[in-house]
């Protein structure tokens, strides 16, 4: 329907003229004549007017009151989730204390929406950004926000930040301060036409409690923010309360109306995955998400599950699967062969893994991001990704790029032949021979490490190492704690790990921080392998700079099969669902997001407790 069909039609009415100003206005500035607007879609425009009145995956009519017993494995020693040190942050923070100018539908492959800010303006170029701030808008301690807030956790943030904040921010040509209430971003420059929606998404800090000076330091002094909940009670490491705070300013926006529902969260952190799943079944907690195929097939017979005091359902996990998987850790020249690297990947026998530890209950990852149109995999690449990819000829191979490729498939039977025989195939392009039942090369033995944080990776860990075992690799598996995993993790002190990447249906500027080069050098990045690739560097441009939904999944094709083709990752697997155990006194809403988690938040915010 043209706009001029639907001005008739929708004309009939007061409410129908509002709504028709309100889409004239949404579609000028999609156009490029800069008028502010409640929300701003990465591609094309947002799905609900301004005159919206909840999310569609939220429960307008939902309970108030009551409280959440939830439970995260590891521990904590900083209140601060915004700066290098933060790798054992408190879980929880962002959203619930913290939040940022504008905030995300996940009915939307990429959209945000009105908060803290009131509207944004930008051109159809996107070279700058302006946001006018709600009036009502204050931080827990009642003080208004205001520019200068936004200003300053901006200045602190780029340069104290996490290095996906740094690297984001350094791109702002300038910043103006127009009043107490709007802030001007000059993007000029910058050929990112994410930038407004990664400015957006920024954290607003209050300038009056935060101290620049320590910044960088763990702390777990409580927070002050502006959102919904406050911190009321710290025990380091073990235990964290959440109260929700009636002053919220803005409990009653349409974008939080049905969201954060409980008075109290309780989030208590475990040690090991054993330990939270006992607290669940003896009912200290009230919400489970199991990751565990075997333990969700064998696992809940239990009093609570017999009685339908406990319920548990699969539910559908909506958008792109992600990656998780073996990360080579190409600093080390161990990895520096895409060939050895290939060849690792081979024998890791996922038929006998899902049969014999996961039930059957898992998918084989084919791609970055799996089970969504931008994965490449299955898929001949069209005529606009291999003009992105011409200036990279040979970085993708044949089989990548007509879509033939996917991971090697065993007998399952734990003894297949044909995988070793290649992997050792390839092993001996790369200069390695068999000596004495080991390979090695110039009289270096292939030997490596595979860190790992917790029992079921280390089982994982095991059995992959086996299999490395019968081509002569020796792979040792070693467990470390949480802390001085995330320590080595930061640091880049292993030689493989389980890395895991979520997708999004709108992949962006966080892919620099995972693959880009820049980030490679990074402390605490994303970037576990290390990948150093003008292709890949290429490939994250185009996709930023996509104008339509049509040249971004060509470009996300393309930067795809770069990916797979360099070998980076061993691809594990996947459920389609997400299987979660709850309390029978927690509701949720009937409808589902169309992208990402169904739960809402890790910590529940679109649940409620019945009366």
């Amino acid at each position: 329907m043209s706009l001029g069909d639907r001005s008739r039609d929708i004309l009939q009415s007061r409410e129908g003229l509002l709504a028709f100003v309100v889409t004239v206005l949404t579609a000028a500035a999609a156009h490029g004549a800069g008028a502010p607007s409640h929300a701003i879609a990465m591609h094309g425009a947002p799905a609900l007017l301004a005159t919206f009145d909840h999310l569609p995956y939220a429960e307008p009519a939902a309970r108030k009151g009551g409280r959440l017993a939830i439970g995260f494995q590891g521990t904590f020693d900083s209140l601060n989730p915004f700066n290098l040190k933060a790798g054992s942050t408190a879980q929880g923070l962002v959203g619930n204390v913290f939040e940022s100018l504008m905030t995300r539908s996940l009915d939307e492959p990429f959209t945000l929406y009105g908060l803290v800010a009131q509207t944004i303006e930008t051109d159809a170029d996107r070279t700058f950004a302006t946001f006018r701030l709600d009036p009502r808008a204050h931080f827990s301690d009642g003080t208004r926000i205001t520019a200068e807030d936004v200003r300053f956790s901006f200045d602190l943030l780029k340069s104290k930040g996490r290095p996906q904040q740094r690297a984001a921010y350094s791109l702002v040509k300038a910043v103006e301060v127009k009043g107490e209430a709007t802030i001007r971003f000059d993007l000029s420059g910058s050929a990112d036409r994410e930038l407004p929606l990664t400015l957006a998404l920024m954290p607003v800090l209050p300038r009056h409690r935060v101290d620049p000076a320590t910044f960088e330091e763990t702390s777990l002094a409580a927070p002050i923010g502006s959102g919904p909940y406050k911190i009321t009670e710290i025990a380091p490491g073990e235990r964290l309360t959440l109260r929700r705070d009636p002053s919220y300013w803005a409990k009653d926006l349409p974008i939080r109306r049905g969201l954060y529902n409980f008075d109290e969260i309780r989030i208590e952190y475990y040690r090991d995955a054993n330990s939270m799943f006992e607290a669940f079944r003896a009912g200290l907690l009230d919400f489970r998400v199991e990751t565990s195929p075997q333990r969700w097939v064998t696992g809940y017979d239990f009093p609570a599950v017999r009685e339908k005091r406990v319920h548990r359902e699969a539910l559908h996990a909506g958008g792109p699967k992600g990656m998780e998987g073996f990360a080579f850790n190409l600093r080390r020249p161990l990895f520096a062969d895409v060939r050895v690297r290939e060849a690792l990947g081979l024998v890791l026998d996922f038929e006998w893994i899902n049969a014999n530890l996961y039930d059957g209950l898992l998918t084989r990852t084919t791609s970055f991001f799996d089970d969504s149109e931008l994965a490449s995999t299955g898929r001949p690449a069209s005529a606009a990704e291999r003009a992105l990819l011409a200036p990279f000829p040979g970085v993708v191979r044949d089989d990548i790029l007509e879509g033939r490729w996917r991971p090697n498939v065993t007998d399952g039977s734990g003894q297949d032949r044909d995988a070793p025989r290649r992997a050792l195939a390839l092993l001996r392009e790369a200069g390695y021979e068999l000596a004495d039942g080991r390979l090695v090369k110039d009289n270096v033995p292939l030997a490596f490490e595979i860190m790992v944080k917790d029992r079921n990776q280390e089982r994982l860990g095991l059995n992959y190492a086996q299999s490395l075992a019968r081509i002569g690799v020796t792979a040792r598996v070693r467990l470390v704690d949480e802390v001085q995993y995330q320590r080595r993790r930061q640091k880049f002190d292993f030689d493989m790990m389980i890395g895991l990447w979520l997708a999004s249906a709108s992949p962006g500027n966080e892919q620099r921080a995972r693959f880009g080069s820049a980030s490679a050098g990074q402390d605490a990045s994303f970037n576990l392998a290390g990948v150093k690739s003008d292709a890949v560097d290429a490939m994250i441009e185009a996709l930023l700079a996509a104008r339509s939904r049509e040249d971004f999944v060509a470009a996300v094709r393309a930067y795809d099969r770069v990916l797979l083709s360099g070998f980076y990752v061993v691809p594990l697997f996947h459920a389609a669902d997400v299987w979660v155990a709850a309390s029978a006194m927690l509701a949720r809403p009937s409808v589902l997001p169309a992208y990402g988690t169904p739960i809402g938040s890790s910590t529940l915010d679109t649940w409620w407790r019945k009366p």
